[in-house]
């Protein structure tokens, strides 16, 4: 069985692409002649106008989707975040000789044209009118069909689903059939092995962040900002899911929250979480009889908690030198 993995590759593809690396434009150039490290992943290292360039597109993207985003220095700090994690995984994916063949990548990019609604051609104008380019994208597309390879190799495989499992979930169908949930969430992380004044510290900025929310902060602006969870720069989105699509961790705490509520800080082996519930639909009772389609749900579910563990042990083991404060670049 070929299973997915976090989320169907379109929409990871559609959240990754307007994350990628493009060049820089003349204007910037001109306001930044000097490039330099930002930080150092191992043998490779990522440069400041690499991630100026991905900081703007960030912007973009927050601004479209209504989110105000964070200050220079915290945006810039979170999208470097996520280019460490990204690099991390791609020279484990080139060690592990991986490889995306022409003809799978053609498609794939032919088909984030066609849900854009729009032809290869026509999306080839749009990225030129946008300053980008068809080959930059498809050098994106490249490195997030790299990534998912090397997902299902090292996540998939912790990942199995006995048939007492799916049995256990026929039996517990109910009150909660054909509820779906969409989420939202923010993380604050902590370290593998976390000391007691880790575990404190952390405990400590989850309440603060929940107090700013009670107070009227905003959701999606604050998780941008603040939170440590790979959803951060899409404001903690987490999309629609259905019930046992939810996180293991918070499958006590969505089912009594009210739309719009935000739960108690919730503790897990990653760190200490909060989540939304943005909105909620069904609940018409719809029977699951299919076993395929109950494994593959249940699936999905464990691959989604078992990806952000290994994510933070990759990022562990890695050498990481972050140089952006030191650099001068905020």
């Amino acid at each position: 069985m070929r299973s997915r993995l976090i989320a169907p590759l379109a929409m990871a593809l559609m959240m990754a692409l307007p994350l990628g690396a493009a060049p820089l434009t003349a204007a910037a150039q001109q306001l930044k002649p000097l490039d330099h490290i930002v930080a150092v992943v191992n043998e490779g290292a990522i440069m400041y106008s690499e991630l100026e360039s991905r900081v703007a597109r960030v912007r973009d993207q927050l601004s479209q989707r209504g989110v105000t985003p964070p200050s220079d220095a915290a945006l810039e700090q979170q999208v470097l975040d996520r280019m460490i994690v990204e690099e991390i995984q791609l020279q484990m994916a080139r060690d592990a000789n991986l490889s995306v063949d022409d003809t799978e990548l053609n498609r794939t990019v032919r088909s984030v044209a066609e849900n854009n609604g729009m032809s290869l051609e026509a999306f080839a104008d749009t990225l030129e009118a946008d300053g980008l380019s068809l080959a930059a994208v498809r050098e994106d597309v490249r490195r997030e069909l790299l990534m998912r390879q090397l997902q299902q190799r090292r996540v998939a495989s912790r990942v199995t689903v006995s048939e007492r499992e799916v049995d256990r979930y026929l039996e517990q169908q109910g009150a909660n059939d054909g509820v779906r949930y969409r989420l939202a969430h923010i993380m604050v992380a902590l370290p593998q092995s976390p000391s007691q004044a880790q575990i404190d510290d952390a405990r400590d900025k989850i309440e603060d962040l929940r107090r700013q929310l009670e107070n009227g902060a905003d959701f999606a602006s604050l998780a941008a900002a603040e939170s440590d969870g790979g959803q951060a720069l899409n404001g903690g989105d987490l999309g629609w899911r259905a019930a046992a699509e939810i996180p293991s961790i918070f499958t006590n705490a969505v089912p009594s929250l009210d739309v719009g509520e935000v739960s108690e800080p919730i503790r897990s082996p990653s760190g200490f979480h909060l989540v939304k519930l943005s909105d909620r639909e069904g609940g018409q009772g719809r029977n699951l009889t299919q076993r395929d389609q109950v494994r593959q749900t249940l699936f999905q579910r464990k691959a989604n908690d078992e990806m952000e563990v290994w994510l933070q042990e990759i990022r562990a083991d890695a050498y990481i030198d972050n140089r952006l404060n030191e650099s001068g670049a905020s």
